[in-house]
């Protein structure tokens, strides 16, 4: 069986933009859901929509695997699934590493999408030596002393970081002195690694902050909406003697003193 080792991804030899790689995962997800309701092709205003982007820039990203659909059919569903998944490699097994088996790394070791997308959890490993040989979905826990050597016997490329943010540091220093050259980091830190290694963070705090700007800024917006729209209803003139007289001021406002 292939290993993450041994064969990488084709995107950056053909020139694929960072921005398409990144939206290659939410049209792959899209299809995988059409293709297991058997739908056998999709426009591409469909699949925008579904995925989540405008159908220009589906069409777009499209072009640079060489896919352009046919004119009034669409695209072939299941040929996409393929094509997309060969570029993000994954029609082959990626063994990965889990290093801190906390609740959120033993809820990712418990986390059921990865085989079916291309990924093996090949070892669960902790610093507590309490924790060395308890199972965690079925996988039995390994001391964080033998890190070096997990790596090498699975054949290990990608890891996955889920440590306290001061351990997450030198964790990632071991994991790419052992070979591992793509890292998911879950430890609420920036990570330090030298060229030819990919890190991808994952703040769960940040994306919260963001959303709570938006919401910030949604609040404003209504706000400011609802005082424009309390209008000050018309002064209703002062009868005298049969005639209205204008309660404005010389200057259009009431006056401060209303003559006797």
């Amino acid at each position: 069986m292939a290993t993450g080792r041994t064969h990488r991804p084709a995107t950056r030899s053909r020139g694929i933009p960072e921005a398409t790689v990144a939206r290659l995962p939410l049209y792959l997800r899209a299809l995988t859901g059409l293709s297991e309701r058997s739908v056998p092709t999709v426009s591409s205003e469909e699949l925008a929509a579904a995925a989540g982007v405008n159908s220009a820039k589906l069409r777009k990203d499209f072009s640079y695997l060489g896919s352009y659909g046919t004119r009034g059919v669409g695209y072939d569903v299941e040929y996409l699934v393929y094509q997309i998944s060969r570029e993000l490699g994954l029609t082959q097994d990626w063994p990965v590493v889990i290093v801190g088996i906390g609740n959120l790394g033993a809820a990712l070791a418990n986390y059921g999408g990865f085989a079916s997308r291309g990924f093996r959890v090949a070892a669960l490993i902790d610093a507590d030596p309490a924790m060395a040989g308890k199972p965690v979905a079925g996988i039995p826990v390994q001391h964080s002393d033998d890190l070096e050597k997990i790596i090498s016997d699975n054949g290990v490329s990608i890891g996955v970081i889920a440590t306290p943010a001061g351990a997450a540091q030198p964790v990632c220093d071991r994991l790419v002195a052992a070979g591992v050259t793509s890292i998911l980091n879950f430890a609420p830190t920036v990570l330090s690694v030298p060229e030819g290694v990919d890190v991808r963070k994952v703040d769960l705090s940040i994306e919260l902050q963001i959303l709570a700007f938006h919401e910030q800024r949604k609040a404003g917006e209504d706000a400011a909406a609802a005082e424009a729209a309390d209008i000050v209803a018309p002064v209703a003139p002062v009868v005298r003697g049969g005639a209205a007289v204008d309660r404005k001021g010389p200057d259009g406002d009431m006056p401060a003193v209303m003559p006797a």
